[in-house]
């Protein structure tokens, strides 16, 4: 986990097709191949280094029915300290504790050498590296079977490194890995919900050796845990990697996909990033429940126990069950290990409703569209379960607010709703499915139109300028924008973007470059490799005045949205104030290829 730089980016987006709600068979094959269970747990460095660790917070994880990990201590520089000498007693430690409590667990191909010591992809010396992956895995074989190569590149890569290089020590890793164990699974990894990098990796070399995805999509995960409205992108992440990978990849197209990592820090608002006890609780909740719905094999929920990381664990640092912990055993408790999404529901039009066959019969698991509080009457008694406290109270009628709740026996009606919306678009607004173009509109209240903004109703309060309907370019997050993503599901496609501006009322400078989402190796902004994820456009637009409105036009033939920060393209002004302008629309159209 880099330390704590992305829970800051937890503002996020929702755009997705919930086509995706029901993975293929084959996928759904692979899942269960994969891990033991959608439910699993991770560690950082601190908590995940030894048996020692583990025997503070593993047990624990066991009690309420956790069972798989992430991985243990098996870093290169760890198992291999010396060339040539191998060091096993501490990584057999570990496995015998996690056999102890029956949790399975996987491995991380992770870290340089003895004699290299650089701290970056080791492609100077792919055959020591292929080394190391052979011996690890021949000493591990019956025991680990589900290898992820690196941490979530291109995080912990040399600065200079690419796209060809992770894809270098992967196809080593891959085939070292399997002369090792034919039965062992790789994985092919990206940080937060980066899949043009793991697109450009597939195509630089990887393709065809990779069992399994994983990323990290933390950011996505906070726009919904802020109340933006932004489910659909969060359920959009699986739908998108797969439509990448029948791209790219098809022989690949139903791996498993694995959020080695998701979390939630638990501290007070206003430390570091906290969102608090019980907020962190309903992110767990949202998270597993979409998910889970979207069809990932497993989310190893970040971490089980406090350590270098931060408030994140289940358990504070001394042991101590946090709100997050008793979510995470109610969600166990009555989803069961094996359960499968039988669709989606939207409550009194707007609240999105999950509905599983858990296990014991139907279980439906909602909350309120943006936190706006709102009562649903289910038409007869249902048992309503708080995750946060396992407590379950008998009423034909709930109280929605940004608080999730279990509703257990889910009402036949709304069972069948929820099946025969299975393989709808899921919506945010409406279907722009078929849509040209897309647009947002700003007054006393924002016209979205199957194009979003961070900034909504519950962060910023829109302005009114010269008489007519804008908003402000400096309200916090109301320059990033978010498109509906079933408009143009994820996949490369020529787009026009136009925004209508004019200055403040003071007339002051204002001006702004776009920056785009987009898997282009090189920009103005950037070479190799594909770190950030989005391009700028060349040239700067200068607001000229604030007399009338002014159109700024972008043509883009290589935009690819696949919302890795919760956001598709922004208005930076570079952080120069020169952000004083308002904004009346914009729109995003599709060009004819």
């Amino acid at each position: 986990m880099i330390k704590m730089t992305r829970a800051a980016i937890l503002a996020v987006v929702l755009l997705g097709s919930l086509s995706g709600l029901s993975a293929t068979a084959q996928a759904t094959d692979q899942n269960a191949a994969a891990v033991p269970s959608p439910f699993g747990i991770g560690g950082d460095r601190q908590t995940n280094n030894s048996a020692e660790a583990y025997a503070k917070w593993i047990p624990q994880m066991a009690e309420i029915g956790i069972k798989t990990t992430r991985n243990c201590n098996t870093k290169w520089m760890t198992v291999e300290p010396q060339e040539g000498k191998w060091a096993w007693d501490g990584l057999d430690a570990q496995m015998s504790c996690l056999d102890k409590q029956g949790i399975e667990y996987g491995g991380m191909l992770l870290g340089w050498g003895a004699k290299d010591g650089v701290k970056t992809l080791p492609v100077s010396d792919l055959p020591a590296w292929s080394n190391y992956v052979s011996e690890i895995v021949k000493h591990c074989k019956g025991k680990i079977k589900r290898w992820e190569v690196w941490n979530e590149p291109p995080n912990f890569t040399g600065k200079n490194q690419t796209e060809e290089d992770y894809a270098k020590i992967v196809v080593a890793a891959y085939d070292a890995a399997k002369a090792a164990d034919p039965n062992c699974l790789i994985g092919l990894a990206a940080k937060s919900a980066h899949i043009n990098y793991l697109e450009q990796t597939i195509q630089a070399g990887a393709k065809d050796h990779f069992d399994f995805i994983t990323v990290h999509p933390y950011e996505l995960l906070g726009g919904v845990i802020r109340n933006q409205g932004t489910e659909a992108l969060f359920m959009n992440i699986v739908p998108s990697i797969r439509k990448m990978l029948a791209r790219v990849d098809p022989a690949r197209a139903g791996v498993p996909v694995i959020f080695t990592e998701l979390g939630v820090d638990s501290s007070p608002p206003g430390k570091g990033y906290g969102m608090g006890a019980d907020v962190a609780a309903h992110g767990l909740v949202k998270a597993f429940t979409m998910g889970i719905a979207q069809g990932v094999a497993c989310i190893n929920w970040f971490e089980g126990m406090d350590g270098d990381s931060g408030a994140m664990g289940l358990l504070d640092a001394a042991g101590k069950p946090r709100p997050t912990y008793t979510a995470m055993a109610q969600m166990i408790n009555h989803l069961g290990h094996h359960p499968t999404c039988l669709g989606w529901v939207l409550l009194n039009g707007k609240h999105y409703g999950f509905v599983f066959q858990g296990a014991k019969g139907p279980v439906l698991i909602t909350w309120a569209y943006k936190g706006v509080p709102d009562r649903v009457d289910f038409g007869q008694s249902v048992s309503i379960v708080d995750p946060l406290t396992g407590k379950a109270t008998n009423a034909s009628k709930a109280d929605l607010t940004s608080a999730p709740i279990i509703i257990d026996s889910a009402p036949a009606a709304l069972v069948a709703q929820a099946r025969a919306n299975k393989e709808k678009p899921f919506p945010w607004g409406g279907d722009f499915s078929n849509a040209k173009s897309v647009s947002i509109a700003f007054g006393e209240k924002a016209a979205e139109k199957g194009l979003h903004t961070q900034a909504g109703d519950a962060v910023a309060a829109d302005v009114l300028a010269y008489g007519g309907s804008a908003r402000a370019g400096d309200v916090p997050g109301g320059n990033m924008f978010m498109i509906d993503p079933n408009f143009l599901s994820g996949l490369p496609a020529p787009v026009r973007i136009t925004v209508v501006v004019r200055r403040n009322e003071a007339n002051d400078d204002a001006g702004f470059k776009l920056m785009y989402e987009s898997p282009t190796q090189k920009g103005p902004i950037r070479d190799t490799p594909l770190r950030d994820g989005y391009k700028a456009v060349p040239g700067w637009f200068t607001v000229p005045d604030n007399k009338q409105w002014h159109t700024a036009t972008w043509d883009l033939d290589d935009a690819q949205f696949v919302n890795m920060y919760g956001y598709n393209f922004s208005l930076n002004s570079g952080g120069n104030k020169l952000n004083k302008y308002s904004i009346q629309s914009v729109t995003v159209t599709k060009l004819a290829k």
